[in-house]
């Protein structure tokens, strides 16, 4: 039987120290029972998505380095490989915000004829714009990247190996050490980062960028559906900040992007006699520490509006779609523990199309579809999509009434 929510309490805070600052003792705040191991593996049968295996949530705060962890992670269940799909390349939106990233940190530190090496890179898009952009060469490593699904990225010097990054590929030397969206699925994050500190040496010229989300919005906003198995690491700037710096890093800059949903920082590595002082964006852990106690006061009321929400729909016999099948989305439906009052979730990523969602079951679908479903509702995963799917809604000759988790309390 599970140990209840007072029993962790009681021993997880004194059995498990910080993985982000190697300190004693964190406080568990939140959890969630039966969430399915992955939520973005294609899952090519409903049966298969309903009875795949699931994990514990139990979230742990560091009162040291204010740093959160999913204290019951195991990542040994988790089975990274081609059939992930992650990718956010075929949002307009999102590959705007991409492009422009990548630009403006070639123009920033005049990226051009450079080495860089993408730690966690996906199916390769990111990289491949860098090359693009600046005329440079690529590394990237993932063991989720597939081979000639992109034939843009054969004309550009990019080399990809489907393996996770470790010490062994210490011998892979970049003038840029880029990790986006893949810290926080790390456990371990101050071995991580030591190992890629030790990685570059003496080469105080390279330059790291990281990009995490941002749990400080997630803990304001209530943001429920942020919170899932993969992502086992939970990082506030003040959290990211200082453990860059205890692990031989001096920060170059540090800030909040796409809509304040993701940190990102810039860094290289620090000389030995450089104390540096915090950025000016990093809070101080009890900032974290009364986000965590306002998160725990909203989150009932927030799951009982969802819920009244969704009996609504049930009793009005409306027709109701999730727009936005990865992580949230899953997430969404299964802590409110949704099935037969959603049939279908859709996404504009061909790749999740004609697959189920882990835990719950829906069936994925394209857009195009809803000229046949004709919903009443549209529930948007991820408010920054907004607009785009309502231009998508009004060019399909539909105008259901659209509902955002966390914009609508």
């Amino acid at each position: 039987m599970q140990p209840d929510i007072q029993e962790l309490k009681n021993t997880l805070s004194l059995e498990y120290m910080c993985p982000n600052c190697y300190g004693e003792g964190m406080e568990i705040f939140h959890e969630t029972k039966n969430f399915p191991i992955h939520t973005v593996l294609n899952m090519t049968t409903r049966e298969k998505a309903v009875h795949y295996p699931c994990g514990d949530i139990v979230l742990g705060f560091c009162p040291s380095c204010g740093f959160i962890s999913n204290v019951a992670f195991d990542a040994s269940l988790l089975e990274y490989s081609p059939e992930c799909e992650e990718s956010q390349g075929f949002s307009p939106t999102f590959n705007e915000f991409a492009r422009r990233s990548a630009q403006q940190l070639i123009e920033k530190y005049d990226l051009r004829h450079k080495t860089i090496i993408e730690i966690g890179c996906g199916k390769g898009d990111f990289l491949t714009l860098l090359c693009e952009l600046g005329q440079n060469q690529g590394i990237g490593f993932d063991p989720a990247y597939v081979p000639g699904r992109d034939q843009h990225q054969q004309n550009y010097d990019i080399k990809f190996i489907q393996d996770f990054y470790s010490e062994k590929y210490a011998c892979y030397h970049g003038d840029v050490v880029c990790c986006r969206m893949t810290l926080e699925h790390i456990y371990n994050t101050a071995d991580f980062v030591n190992m890629v500190r030790r990685s570059i040496g003496n080469q105080t010229d390279t330059l790291v960028f990281f990009q995490v989300p941002d749990v400080t919005r997630i803990l304001h906003d209530c943001a429920f559906e942020d919170i899932y198995y993969e992502h086992c690491s939970y990082f506030s700037p003040g959290s990211l900040g200082r453990l860059f710096r205890t692990c031989g890093f001096s920060i170059l800059d540090l800030r909040t992007d796409y809509d304040e949903q993701y940190l990102i920082l810039e860094a290289r590595p620090a000389f030995k006699d450089v104390q540096p002082l915090p950025f000016p964006l990093e809070e101080d852990v009890k900032t974290v520490e009364n986000s965590i106690r306002d998160f725990q006061r909203a989150y009932r009321t927030t799951m009982e509006y969802w819920r009244r929400q969704m009996q609504h729909i049930k009793t009005q016999g409306k027709r109701a779609v999730v727009w936005g099948s990865g992580s949230k989305g899953v997430a969404f439906l299964t802590k409110l523990n949704i099935s037969d009052e959603i049939e279908y979730v859709v996404d504009i990523n061909p790749y999740r199309q004609g697959t189920y969602m882990a835990g719950t079951g829906q069936r994925i679908v394209a857009p195009e579809f809803l000229q046949v479903h004709r919903p009443d509702v549209v529930i948007i995963m991820n408010p920054i999509y907004r607009r785009e799917i309502q231009q998508e809604l009004f060019q399909l000759g539909l105008t259901p009434e659209v509902l955002v988790p966390g914009k609508e309390l």
